[in-house]
């Protein structure tokens, strides 16, 4: 699915002050997650690689041995944000990218927008499994070349599935995923439905599947905007289909067996109330909470009046996506049933009254945070440091 229309421009459940100010508008908000994490500062000044409407300085680079598999990097930096599109989505799919892509290099991380064999017109003749190898290959390359310290992957629409997917193959570098960001994790089968010609191109595609010729195309009314075959067109429409992630008539059970292998990852859930895709008669608030209950606790956003790619609320957006990167990158060999505040107090007791400094969001080396770091030491130094050079044996 792709975002085709605009809706009102009221206030979001997501918006008030935060360090997102200047990037748009000159204005600034916050978003409001379920998380409860605060938002992160981050300086928006002078000439970033979004600076031009609707252009990016950067890499492009080739990941893998097809034509197709190209990715666009911004940032020269070793911990990524990889985007995901939806279907007919490619380079810059969403309005949101250009603004994130300046927050996250001002925040140390890349924004990498790969184009799968499925992008644009190629997903009809695509599969999730094709999608997650070609995923595996760049978080390849990402490790080898690049020498990345850990991803999160950022799907839109049909893009969610494609994560989802990719992390119940356990393809070798899936281990280097460090968060997961579903935006826009709606059905496909559901928004189908709603179109007349569905139901009896279902029954041709079933049909086609059990005569053998499940990777033979279907009839062009079927699918206009590019060609499809049996294959994929039953599994984005058909009840259970292998992309039938997300739809509202999914009881808890299924949806626990389609999405519950993600609990073992921090995820974040950003729906948009005012989707386009999601026809009128779904419970958008009730639906949130089962995925979010599905994926194992994932954190939830709710951008009021939003649509499907969020291009009348792109501040929300990278607001909410921003406040998760940050936080997905707080010290990764903690365990997370560790209470951490509990455990430095214990810490600093069991010292003799140790000076605890807690450092917000910094991961385990503190490089997303090395000003704090180095403020926190010097501090130290000064107040405590030896009062010229005493000698320590007198």
């Amino acid at each position: 699915m792709d975002p085709s229309v605009t809706s009102p421009s009221f206030s979001s459940s997501a918006s008030s002050s935060s360090w997102f100010a200047g990037i748009v508008r000159g204005r600034s908000v916050k978003s409001s997650s379920g998380g409860g994490a605060p938002s992160i500062p981050v300086s928006t000044d002078g000439v970033g690689p979004g600076s031009r409407k609707n252009q990016l300085r950067g890499a492009l680079f080739k990941y893998g041995p097809k034509p197709i598999q190209v990715a666009f990097k911004t940032g020269e930096f070793n911990q990524q944000v990889i985007f995901v599109g939806g279907l007919t989505d490619g380079l810059l799919a969403t309005e949101y990218l250009e603004p994130l892509s300046i927050a996250l290099e001002n925040t140390k991380w890349s924004l990498v927008q790969p184009l799968l064999s499925s992008s644009y017109i190629g997903y009809g003749t695509s599969s999730l499994d094709q999608d997650s190898l070609e995923l595996d290959q760049l978080i390849g390359y990402l490790i080898n070349k690049e020498n990345s310290e850990g991803v999160v992957l950022l799907g839109h629409s049909t893009g969610c599935q494609d994560i989802v997917h990719y992390l119940r193959t356990n393809l070798a570098c899936s281990k280097a995923v460090r968060g997961v960001i579903l935006q826009a994790p709606v059905s496909d089968r559901e928004y189908r439905a709603t179109l007349p010609e569905t139901s009896e191109m279902i029954d041709l595609a079933a049909k086609m599947i059990g005569e053998g010729r499940g990777m033979e195309l279907m009839p062009r009314e079927a699918n206009p905007d590019a060609p499809i075959t049996a294959y994929r067109y039953h599994s984005l429409c058909a009840y259970m289909g292998d992309d039938d992630m997300f739809s509202s008539d999914l009881s808890d059970d299924q949806l626990r067996l389609r999405l519950g292998h993600m609990s073992s990852t921090p995820c974040q859930v950003i729906f948009s109330m005012a989707d386009e895709y999601v026809p009128d008669y779904v419970d958008k608030k009730a639906l949130v909470e089962r995925l979010c209950r599905a994926l194992g606790g994932a954190e939830k956003v709710e951008i009021d009046w939003g649509n499907h790619g969020l291009s009348n609320r792109v501040q929300e957006a990278v607001q909410a996506i921003m406040d998760f990167v940050i936080f997905s990158m707080a010290d990764e060999y903690v365990p997370d049933y560790v209470d951490k505040k509990a455990l430095v107090e214990r810490l600093c007791r069991a010292l003799g009254g140790a000076e605890k400094v807690e450092i917000d969001w910094g991961n385990h080396g503190l490089s997303n945070r090395v000003q704090e770091a180095v403020q926190a030491i010097m501090d130290f130094v000064k107040r405590e440091g030896p009062k010229g050079w005493d000698d320590p044996w007198s």
